[in-house]
């Protein structure tokens, strides 16, 4: 019998229908949730969208890549611009498909995952080869890149309303680490409310207006 290639969906109802030759293993509703089940089933590609709630896509794949390091993972998103391509490689995902191109690339993007081969949205590929050596990394982008993991995980729940005790039950840590982990991200940010913090997130796309 033909090897079947084990598919896990996360937050993309595009891909719901099995196509010939997958399987869907299961379906995640967050990114945390996406990080859990690729540990506990091991799939042989995730499809997750970038915004996730809880952890968005970008960091979920970090985790992802990590723990299952022969899993790959292919992004969609609606963002075409050359800052989140360059996050989505920073992620360790293989493939970027963007929304407008999922009828048409979404079954090759899985198809050349699943035999371990990168695949891009055309327009992407182009960014890329048009902006090669030329990228320049703004002031916001370096901060945001002095963040942890953790603290990256932490601005985002902050940034969708969850208070200190909320972010600390959701990650099994004491409300005063959260806490403190609140202070060191603004310190980082150099912003000085949880307003700002939930704009610098939206803003730079680490959770939806």
């Amino acid at each position: 019998m033909e090897a079947r290639t084990n598919v896990l969906i996360s937050g993309s109802p595009m891909i719901i229908e099995e196509h010939a030759g997958w399987q869907v293993c299961s379906e995640a509703r967050s990114g945390r949730e996406a990080v859990e089940k690729c540990s506990q089933l091991n799939p042989d590609v995730v499809v997750i969208d970038v915004s996730m709630p809880d952890l968005n896509g970008l960091e979920a794949t970090r985790q992802i890549r990590k723990a299952c390091p022969r899993t790959e993972v292919l992004v969609i998103t609606h963002y075409d611009y050359d800052e989140m391509a360059a996050e989505v490689m920073d992620s360790g995902a293989h493939g970027y498909v963007l929304k407008s191109d999922s009828d048409t690339d979404l079954v090759r993007a899985v198809e050349a995952l699943s035999q371990h081969k990168p695949f891009f949205t055309s327009r992407i590929t182009e960014m890329f080869l048009a902006n090669r050596g030329s990228r320049v990394t703004d002031p916001a982008e370096m901060m945001r890149k002095r963040l942890t993991m953790r603290e990256r995980e932490i601005l985002q729940l902050l940034a969708e309303g969850k208070t200190a005790k909320e972010v600390a039950t959701i990650l099994g840590i004491a409300i005063k680490t959260s806490d403190t982990h609140r202070t060191n991200i603004m310190r980082k940010l150099d912003v000085h409310s949880v307003a700002e913090l939930v704009r610098y997130a939206i803003r730079n796309k680490v959770v939806e207006p």
